[in-house]
């Protein structure tokens, strides 16, 4: 006769995950019962690897690996339907925000183009103290593969004004300070990384 094997959940729990993900989130995940209001409210369920409640279930169990290589945290739109349902008041797009932080940062991105829109948009910003919307849609679109993909949309707009063929350039000021953002976060990713 086959005895079924039992898993021993606390071997496979990863506290400082759970502790990392309340910290950056400043969420109290133990409050969430799995009642589904936020899965049910999300518009996007139906291409979640993983419902909303469930990623939030990987977290309270300390499943680190699961919960950061899922693509649902890639799809999440951080519309917040699932936070405005939540009957305890998570702030569950925080929490998917921080756990798609923590996945970048551990070398997951199980949905690539999506990490390579981010990237291109930060570096836009980065370099130009604004979005350039001309230059990030001509770089997401050589980076995704499909260079001429919205290619036919781009002269309408530029005749209706609403694409600029160079970037606007904010004030010294206005581009220092989005500057200094960059420069916090790369400090704190390095101190972070040293820990």
């Amino acid at each position: 006769m086959h005895t079924p094997q039992s898993t021993n959940l606390d071997a496979l729990r990863d506290q400082a995950f759970m502790d990392a993900v309340a910290r950056e989130s400043g969420q109290d995940l133990k409050s969430c019962y799995q009642c589904g209001n936020c899965t049910a409210g999300c518009a996007y369920s139906h291409d979640y690897d993983i419902p909303v409640h469930q990623v939030l279930r990987l977290v309270q169990l300390g499943q680190k690996e699961r919960a950061l290589s899922c693509r649902s945290i890639w799809l999440c739109a951080t519309c917040q339907a699932c936070t405005t349902r939540c009957p305890n008041n998570i702030q569950v797009a925080t929490v998917m925000d921080v756990l798609r932080h923590m996945a970048r940062r551990a070398g997951h991105a199980p949905e690539r183009l999506v990490k390579s829109f981010t990237d291109s948009f930060l570096a836009s910003v980065a370099r130009h103290g604004r979005i350039f919307e001309v230059g990030l849609a001509a770089v997401f679109a050589l980076k995704s593969g499909k260079p001429l993909q919205d290619a036919c949309l781009g002269p309408a707009m530029l005749l209706r004004g609403k694409l600029a063929l160079l970037p606007h350039e904010p004030s010294a000021q206005a581009k220092a300070e989005v500057a200094g953002i960059f420069e916090r976060y790369r400090a704190q990713v390095g101190k972070e990384g040293a820990q």
